[in-house]
């Protein structure tokens, strides 16, 4: 039963993977700011994947890629792991990491009309019912009536909502680039590329504002050094390499929707780590945006 359960269960881990990260990478931003954590879990990150490509594949860098890899993969870093995370990465400051996530669910229906945009594929009216719900749950965490002058008002930092929403597009557009750069090529060499482009792109960026200072006082923070290690390990390795099992096991679909429950197997981590309180429509909110998710996948 647990072996042909194997696809279920490598989504499952991967949805509490992304959680740890998520949460770490919050803690960490909050002591050494967004741009550090960002730069230094890309390198961290590179150097667990190259060690694992090149045990599993003889290279420990995607020398074996063609142009065409590295052009769309390339692009697909630099709005992916650059512009999309730099955005999300701030948003966990802005708002949260719990929060962050409940938005970061647009990413699958944004990514689905994307598809029916560029690629043509179907949009069927069950699949606009999905990413309806999911936008209904979403709604339901960051919306609120005020009873006295009976408006609806947000709950939370519009700037903070939208850098997560920028977070999502910025994944949504990255996955549309990956999908055509990465073709039958390995997709943990694929993630390499991906993350030069994303190293490279930030490179430029603290070079310009002159963030050097900021990222040496980074590396000599001890907590946020192991937030940032243990983000790197259950983010972009483990959780990377538990979601791509998944998908050998079972369908494209099933490991979506599991995948997505990240809105919900974060709050137990919020409400431990940061001591939040964590309203019951929020629970509510979280639940509904998922079921949205599964439907889009699902029907």
């Amino acid at each position: 039963m647990l072996k042909s359960n194997v696809g279920e269960l490598a989504a499952l881990a991967t949805a509490f993977c992304w959680s740890l990260s998520a949460t770490a990478f919050e803690l960490s931003g909050k002591k050494v700011g967004s741009l550090s954590v960002n730069y230094i879990r890309l390198v961290t990150g590179f150097i667990f994947i190259s060690v694992f490509t090149f045990f599993t594949r003889g290279y420990f860098l995607p020398i074996d890629a063609t142009s065409k890899n590295w052009i769309f993969l390339s692009i697909s870093g630099l709005i992916g792991f650059f512009i999309g995370d730099l955005f999300l990465f701030q948003s966990y400051l802005e708002v949260g990491s719990r929060v962050s996530m409940l938005i970061m669910a647009t990413s699958p229906p944004i990514a689905a009309l994307l598809g029916f945009i560029i690629f043509g594929e179907k949009l069927r009216l069950i699949s606009i019912l999905g990413m309806a719900i999911t936008l209904l749950g979403i709604a339901i965490v960051i919306l609120s009536k005020n009873p006295d002058e009976k408006k609806i008002k947000v709950t939370h930092s519009v700037k903070g909502l939208t850098y997560a929403f920028l977070g999502s597009l910025g994944q949504s557009v990255g996955l549309i680039f990956s999908k055509i750069g990465m073709g039958e090529y390995n997709p943990f060499a694929a993630t390499q590329i991906r993350i030069i482009a994303g190293f490279i792109s930030f490179t430029i960026l603290f070079i310009y504002l002159k963030k050097w200072d900021d990222l040496k006082l980074a590396l000599k923070d001890k907590k946020a050094m192991l937030g940032i290690t243990i983000g790197s390990i259950f983010g972009p390795f483990v959780g990377v390499s538990l979601s791509l099992l998944s998908l050998q096991y079972t369908s494209a679909g099933i490991s979506s929707t599991i995948t997505s429950i990240v809105p919900v197997t974060i709050i137990p981590l919020s409400m431990l780590v940061f001591k939040e309180k964590i309203k019951l429509k929020e629970i509510l909110g979280a639940i509904t945006t998922v079921a949205g998710v599964a439907v889009l996948f699902l029907f």
